[in-house]
């Protein structure tokens, strides 16, 4: 979906929001097991190994979907984030009705 410049503007807007729940979501799951591991619930090699597979996962999904962005992908980046429910409706309050659509039809919502 091509976007005009004040579109692009709204929607990186959001997706820098979305980037932050992002990191929010990949820092408390890293937390999670360290957590596990201070508790000595999970042994120092265990821990070791679900904390390193956690980063290089959460990593390679945040360059996956990040990396390279220019204006012509906004919108995809935007449909993603919506889609894994990291960008909610409420959030789409300055969004162009027709975009919000698109989002809704593209999220199945």
């Amino acid at each position: 979906m091509e976007l005009t410049k004040s579109e692009k503007k709204i929607v990186r807007e959001l997706i820098e929001i979305g980037l932050q729940r992002e990191f929010t979501n990949g820092l408390s799951k890293a937390d999670s097991i360290l957590e596990d591991w201070k508790n000595q619930i999970k042994d120092n090699r265990e821990s070791y190994h679900l904390l390193y597979k956690q980063i290089t996962q959460f990593n390679k999904h945040i360059a996956r979907r990040y990396d390279a962005m220019t204006g012509s992908r906004y919108f995809y980046v935007l449909a993603a984030q919506f889609t894994d429910n990291i960008i909610m409706e409420n959030d789409l309050e300055n969004v162009p009705e027709h975009i919000i659509q698109a989002l809704k039809i593209i999220a199945d919502r």
